[in-house]
C-alpha cells in the first residue's frame, strides 16, 4: 500500500478503497457531537458539506455517521494493530457502547485514557468545570501490545520519599524490602529483584496543557492538539516504519509527529484548508532527510503536468487511464503504452496537437503489431488513442474521416477527460513603509476557483522552499517590524481547489541614522 500521502476527500469513500489488514495504528479526533450548532473551523466548502452530512439529524443520526467508518477502519487494521478515538463528553457514552463495542467487541477494550488539559473552565452552579476529554483505546485482537515510555510517568514525590531510603544506586529496591507491605507496587520490572523507583508507572490519566496562545506549534486552528499527546499515542502504540492513519487530520498533528517519529503516514480531510495547513507543516519540518510524501488534491496543477518530466509524465497519465507504460523509449514505433489489451497509446504533452501527430501514429500502430490492428479494426474498437492536453480542428477532421471513410477509429483522449485540472492562482505582492522598520504588507490574488487563504513566509529563502510563519490569514494583510538588513518575504495564496501561487518582495531595511 502507498504510504506517506496526505488526501482530499471523503474519508468513508477512502477508506472503503483500502486493503484489509494494513495499518498499524489508527487515531481519530472527529468533529464531538454538541446538541448546539456545530462551529465549523475552517469555514471552506468541504467542511461545510460534511458538516451538513453529520449534522442533519440528532445523536442517533452522528452515532451511525460515525459507526460506518469506524467500521472500515476495523477492517484495515492489522490484528496487532489498535485504534485511539479521541471524544468527549457529549457523545462518549455512546461512542463507547454503540460503534465500539459492537465493532470492535467489548474484550478488546484496553483503557479508557482521560487527557486532562486544565484550561480556563467555564463554571456553572449546576455542573462541575469540565477540563478533560476520553480517548478510548481499543484492539484488534489479543495480538496488540503497548509500550509505553515510562519516563512519560514520572514517579510521584510520596513513591520518592517512602522507598528511597531502601534503593541502591541504580534506583532498586529488592524484594525483602516490600514483600508484604501494604502498599501495592505496580511497576515491578522482576518480582525478584524488586522495582526501580525511577522507573514511572504508565497511568490513563494523562496532564499534558492546552496549547497556550503564544505556543510555537500554534497554527490558528481552534481545536488543535498539542504535539506531546500524539508523541505519547504513537510511540506507545506503534513502530518505526509502521502505518498511522489519521482520517479525520484537522490542524494535521497526527501526521506532522509520525512523521518526526519515522513512521509512514496517512492523513484524509473533506476541507481543502485542513490539506494544505498540514501540508505546510510537514514542508516547515522536512529537510534532505526526510522521507517523500504525496498530496492528492481532486484536482492537479495544470503548470506542474505541462511542465513535468516528459517520461514521468507519460508514464503517470497512462496509468491514471488505466494503461500500462513503455518500461523503454526504444524501439517501441513511438508509442509509450499500451491498454491490457495491447491497444497502444501515444502521449503528447503539449495543446493543438495537429494532423502530422495522426498521421505518424497510424503509421505506428500498424507496423507495431498489424495483427491486433487488423482486430480491433473488424470488431469496430480504437485502434489506438492519443493523450494530450487539447487537439487542433485537422486532427479532429482527420480522426473523423478515418472512421467515417475507413472504419478506422482512432480516440483522442484529453487530459481532462483523465483527471481533472486547474490553473493555480495568480498573486501580487506588495509592502509599504508605515514608520521606520514598520512594513505593512498586502497580498491580492486571482483564481477561477477562488481564493480560500493566504500564508506566510517572512524570511523566505528560494533554495529552502517557502516555510510559513503564518499558517492562515484570510485576508492577505500583515504588519511586521524587520531589523536592519536584506529581507525576502513570500506571500502563497491557496484558492478552494486546494492550488496554490505565490509571489515574493525583497526588502532592504536601512538603519536607523545611516542613509546607505
Amino acid at each position: 500500500m502507498f504510504v506517506n500521502r496526505l488526501i482530499l476527500g471523503d474519508n468513508l469513500e477512502i477508506l472503503k478503497g483500502m486493503e484489509d489488514d494494513t495499518v498499524d495504528l489508527i487515531y481519530l479526533d472527529p468533529p464531538f457531537f454538541s446538541n448546539r450548532d456545530y462551529e465549523v473551523i475552517w469555514g471552506d466548502d468541504g467542511e461545510v458539506r460534511s458538516f451538513q452530512d453529520r449534522w442533519a439529524g440528532g445523536i442517533e443520526h452522528y452515532i451511525a455517521w460515525l459507526k460506518e467508518r469506524v467500521i472500515e477502519m476495523h477492517r484495515i487494521l492489522k490484528p496487532t494493530g489498535s485504534i485511539f478515538l479521541h471524544c468527549d463528553w457529549h457523545a462518549n457514552a455512546y461512542i463507547r457502547v454503540d460503534i465500539l463495542d459492537k465493532v470492535f467487541l467489548s474484550q478488546n477494550f484496553r483503557n479508557e485514557i482521560v487527557w486532562s488539559y486544565k484550561t480556563t473552565l467555564r463554571v456553572s452552579n449546576n455542573h462541575l468545570g469540565r477540563d478533560h476529554d476520553t480517548i478510548f483505546v481499543y484492539a484488534k485482537s489479543s495480538k496488540f501490545k503497548m509500550h509505553p515510555d515510562k519516563n512519560d510517568y514520572p514517579p510521584s514525590e510520596s513513591t520518592l520519599k517512602r522507598w528511597s531510603k531502601y534503593a541502591d544506586e541504580g534506583g532498586f529496591v529488592s524484594n525483602k524490602h516490600f514483600a508484604g507491605s501494604s502498599s501495592t507496587i505496580i511497576n515491578t520490572e522482576d518480582e525478584t529483584k524488586g522495582f526501580n523507583i525511577n522507573s514511572g508507572i504508565p497511568r490513563d490519566v494523562w496532564d499534558i496543557p492546552h496549547l497556550a496562545g503564544n505556543n510555537p506549534q500554534k497554527i490558528g486552528y481552534p481545536t488543535q492538539k498539542p504535539e506531546k499527546l500524539l508523541e505519547r499515542i504513537i510511540s506507545m502504540a506503534s513502530n518505526e516504519g509502521d502505518i498511522v492513519l489519521d482520517p479525520f487530520v484537522g490542524g494535521g498533528t497526527t501526521i506532522v509527529v509520525a512523521d518526526k517519529l519515522r513512521r509512514n503516514w496517512i492523513g484524509i480531510d473533506q476541507s481543502v484548508a485542513a490539506i494544505k495547513v498540514s501540508d505546510l507543516r510537514l514542508k516547515n519540518q522536512h529537510d534532505l532527510y526526510s522521507k517523500p510524501y504525496e498530496l492528492e488534491l481532486r484536482h492537479f496543477d495544470y503548470n506542474l503536468l505541462r511542465h513535468k518530466d516528459a517520461f514521468e509524465f507519460e508514464k503517470w497519465i497512462i496509468e491514471q487511464f488505466g494503461g500500462i507504460a513503455n518500461p523503454k523509449q526504444r524501439n517501441d514505433f513511438g508509442l509509450d503504452g499500451r491498454m491490457p489489451d495491447n491497444t497502444p497509446i501515444q502521449v503528447k504533452r503539449s495543446d493543438s496537437i495537429g494532423r502530422n501527430v495522426i498521421d505518424n501514429f497510424f503509421a505506428a500502430v500498424q507496423r507495431s503489431d498489424e495483427r491486433l490492428f487488423e482486430k480491433n479494426k473488424a470488431e469496430g474498437k480504437p485502434v489506438g488513442y492519443i493523450i494530450a492536453f487539447s487537439f487542433s480542428k485537422g486532427a479532429i477532421e482527420e480522426v473523423a474521416r478515418l472512421k467515417n471513410k475507413k472504419d478506422i477509429i482512432i480516440e483522442l483522449k484529453k487530459v481532462s477527460d483523465i483527471v481533472t485540472y486547474g490553473k493555480p492562482p495568480t498573486v501580487k505582492l506588495t509592502a509599504k513603509e508605515l514608520e521606520q522598520y514598520k512594513y505593512a504588507f498586502e497580498a491580492t490574488a486571482q483564481s477561477e476557483a477562488g481564493i480560500e487563504f493566504f500564508s506566510w513566509d517572512f524570511n523566505y529563502k528560494p533554495e529552502d522552499g517557502f516555510k510559513a510563519e503564518v499558517y492562515l490569514d484570510k485576508e492577505g494583510k500583515q504588519v511586521r517590524k524587520l531589523k536592519p538588513g536584506k529581507h525576502q518575504i513570500a506571500v502563497e495564496a491557496v484558492d478552494k481547489i486546494g492550488l496554490d501561487g505565490m509571489d515574493n518582495v525583497n526588502l532592504k531595511v536601512k538603519e536607523e541614522g545611516n542613509d546607505t
